[in-house]
């Protein structure tokens, strides 16, 4: 009787033990991809981007964020409409569902510290820096002028942000998949 009361009670510590111990997730790729994004993190750009080799290594994961970004953003100065039709469209990796960023969105992959505002190592390639080059948000502000959209420049930290005529202006395009993003206000 001693004898099954041990048995019973060593099986019940297994189960609790068991129970207990963190489940692990199997990804569908290699490396530790799918962190909980979180705003607060700030991570080293070798560990915070992450080159997207089921994606044909088109795509950019941000660890910190959580959105997957074209690797290589189009060079293309085109109009904010076109640019909204150009994402909408977009294939890259074999995967659609591309928007144009929000403001805040395309702010986060700016770096302060650096010229070009860009966190040093980041696996990006075709980012255009020069004096005229800006890449358009889905952001519009009206507190301005009217017809216009926020804009980011990576050629210096201090003038990140600026607007931009929507349908005039012709400015680079820069991709992003996954958040929430938002509808134009038009």
């Amino acid at each position: 009787m001693r004898h099954q009361a041990r048995w019973f009670l060593g099986l019940g510590v297994l189960t609790l033990a068991l129970a207990a111990s963190p489940a692990a997730a199997q990804t569908t790729a290699n490396g530790p991809y799918y962190a909980t994004p979180s705003w607060d993190q700030t991570l080293p750009a070798a560990t915070r981007f992450i080159v997207l080799t089921n994606f044909n290594s088109e795509a950019v994961l941000d660890r910190e964020t959580g959105l997957v970004w074209q690797k290589s953003p189009s060079a293309t100065h085109q109009t904010w409409f076109a640019a909204l039709d150009a994402c909408t469209l977009l294939t890259a990796g074999s995967r659609q569902g591309w928007r144009l960023p929000t403001i805040q969105e395309l702010r986060s992959l700016v770096d302060m510290t650096q010229s070009p505002a860009l966190p040093v190592g980041h696996p990006f390639t075709n980012v255009q820096v020069g004096f005229f080059d800006q890449y358009w948000s889905v952001s519009t502000s009206f507190f301005t002028v009217v017809d216009t959209a926020y804009v980011v420049s990576f050629l210096h930290p201090n003038d990140i942000i600026s607007t931009d005529k929507i349908s005039s202006s012709n400015t680079s395009t820069w991709c992003v998949r996954g958040g929430s993003g938002i509808e134009p206000q038009r």
